[in-house]
Order: structure tokens, then C-alpha cells, then sequence
């Protein structure tokens, strides 16, 4: 790791965990610091102890992990495909995953555990078919995203019929998830997912040397001895499943697994594969989208999904105005 992006680092670290303090202090009841510290330590009102542990700390750690989970699976996709497009809500896979969420909820009234396997069901599906349909003698980026996007355009019209098609009651709650939000997550809904995104960003460890080499060029990386075909196939699979545990319980949160590796990527200077700054670039990006949509438009509490997208709006124009005057 350079100083670059080690000094960098610290400072995402710094700021994720300042936004982390104001998510857990601020809101319809501010919480000063004693009080947390005092909750922390076995101490405090019942009444102050169910919103910070029970409220707030599971919001606040949830948007640190799936902001880092899009954060890395973006950064792989982008780091195979090598194109700033390749993420997976471009791709669509995302929006395979709640499709799984839907048929899961819709359809057959599961559980959360149930819906986290519908979701890996979803996403793992959509990838296949998309990296199926994009097959000519091999995979060409361009024609994988097209794809992509045309898979992912179909099953928006899936997902519209599956609301239309359900109860009221399972109509107004799988369209707000459809926005992505992280209201009303509790400790009872995370297990299943914490239990998939750990697993999969500890595989992404044991694989982040291969990927590094794999940016080296294909025959650079079967020199070196990486079994070039197998890791790129293990690397997307945990891209997917990164994706899609995460949409299983907070919905399609778009665009974050799109900005954040590339900020990571000007913050490190171009250093390709700097996971651990793409993983907070992540975290920060979500959490501070989450903060912005319960206190910037008081009385009313946005979905984060709903900012996520604003901020991928303006970022995608100002490439298209950076491009023009390049040109």
C-alpha cells in the first residue's frame, strides 16, 4: 500500500466514522455522546437503550457493510471488464436479485432468510443469462453491458407486473424496497445477509492477488500461474453475491457500486485494485445518502436509494460535460 492510499484511507476511515456518530445522535430524539457511551456500557434509560441499539446502531452498521459490499463488487466488475460501466445495476444484476426478492415476497410470502436466498437465486440467474447472451467466441465488454442493460430492462417490466399482480399490502412494501431504503432494519433481519456478505468478502480476500494480476492483461496472469478463466468466473460470482445479498435487504440501492470504485481509483492515484478504498469510498457514500435523506428534507425521510440515484444522475452528466470539452 502506498502512502497515497494509506493516507487516504485514514481519511474515509475518519469521515465514515464521523457520519456514523451523527447518524447515531441525531433524529427525532438527539442522543448526546455521554449517552451513547453510557448505553454502550450497560447504562442509560430503556427507552434511550431501544433507539440507539435497537434503531439506529443496526441502520448505521448495515449502511457501513452494504456500502463496502457495492463498493467491492463494483471495483470487480469494473476491474474485469476494464470499463467504468461495468458495475452490477448497469448490468442489471441487481435488479435480478429483487426480482428473486419479489417472487420470494410477492408470490409466496417467505421469510427474510428465504428472501436473501431468492435474492442470491435472482442475481446468480441474471448473471448467467446476461454473460450467456453476451457469448461470441468469447466475451467482448461492450456487448456484455448492452446486454446487460436489455436484461435488466425486461426484468423492470417483470418486477412492475409482480407489484401490480400483489396484495395492497405487499404492493406498498415492495414498492418502497424497489427504491432501496434502509428504514426499519432490526437485528432479526440481518443475520442471513451479515452471514453471506462476510463470507463473500472474505473469499474476495483470499482472490484480491489474482484480480490484481488479472488487470495485468490474461496471458501476464497465466504466466504468473493464475488459472485465468476459473478466478474470473469465481470473481463475478462473488460480485453477484456481494450484490445480491445486499438488495435482498435493503432493495436495489443504484449506483454506489458505480461511483465508488472509481473515486477510490482517483483517490489512489490510478492505483488498480484498491479494494479496501473502493470498500470506503462505498460505505461512505451510502451512509452520508442515508444521513441526507432523513435530515435534509425534514418532515419527510427520503428512501436512501432515491439520493443514491441523484448523486449517479450527477455524476454521469458531468462526464458527458467533461467528455464534450475534452472533445
Amino acid at each position: 500500500m502506498t502512502r497515497r492510499v494509506g493516507l487516504h484511507t485514514l481519511w474515509l476511515l475518519c469521515a465514515c466514522s464521523l457520519l456514523a456518530y451523527l447518524a447515531m445522535t441525531r433524529g427525532a430524539l438527539p442522543i448526546s455522546g455521554d449517552q451513547i457511551w453510557q448505553i454502550l456500557l450497560g447504562q442509560g434509560a430503556s427507552n434511550v437503550k431501544l433507539i440507539v441499539l435497537e434503531w439506529r446502531l443496526p441502520r448505521v452498521l448495515m449502511a457501513l457493510l452494504i456500502g463496502a459490499a457495492l463498493g467491492i463488487s463494483g471495483a470487480i466488475f469494473q476491474s474485469l471488464l476494464r470499463n467504468p460501466l461495468g458495475s452490477p445495476d448497469i448490468l442489471g444484476f441487481n435488479t435480478g436479485a429483487y426480482s428473486g426478492v419479489l417472487v420470494a415476497l410477492v408470490l409466496f410470502n417467505q421469510s427474510v432468510t428465504a428472501m436473501t436466498g431468492a435474492a442470491l437465486i435472482g442475481g446468480i440467474a441474471t448473471a448467467a443469462l446476461v454473460y450467456l447472451f453476451a457469448w461470441r467466441n468469447g466475451v467482448e465488454t461492450f456487448r456484455l453491458i448492452i446486454v446487460g442493460i436489455s436484461v435488466r430492462a425486461l426484468l423492470m417490466a417483470l418486477n412492475s407486473w409482480l407489484i401490480i399482480s400483489a396484495s395492497l399490502e405487499s404492493a406498498l412494501s415492495a414498492g418502497l424496497w424497489s427504491a432501496g431504503s434502509l428504514n426499519g432494519i432490526t437485528w432479526a433481519k440481518t443475520p442471513p445477509v451479515i452471514a453471506v456478505l462476510l463470507l463473500a468478502l472474505l473469499l474476495m480476500a483470499l482472490l484480491a492477488r489474482r484480480m490484481r494480476l488479472l488487470e495485468m492483461g490474461d496471458d501476464t496472469a497465466c504466466a504468473l500461474g493464475v488459472p485465468v478463466e476459473r478466478s474470473r468466473m469465481w470473481l463475478m460470482l462473488i460480485g453477484v453475491v456481494l450484490t445480491a445479498a445486499s438488495t435482498a435487504l435493503v432493495g436495489p440501492i443504484s449506483f454506489v457500486a458505480l461511483l465508488a470504485p472509481q473515486i477510490a481509483r482517483r483517490l489512489g492515484g490510478g492505483v488498480k485494485g484498491a479494494l479496501p478504498l473502493a470498500a470506503l469510498c462505498g460505505a461512505l457514500l451510502l451512509i452520508a445518502a442515508d444521513f441526507a435523506a432523513q435530515h435534509l428534507f425534514l418532515p419527510y425521510q427520503l428512501p436512501v436509494g432515491v439520493i443514491t440515484v441523484i448523486l449517479g444522475g450527477l455524476y454521469l452528466i458531468a462526464l458527458l460535460v467533461r467528455e464534450a470539452r475534452r472533445q
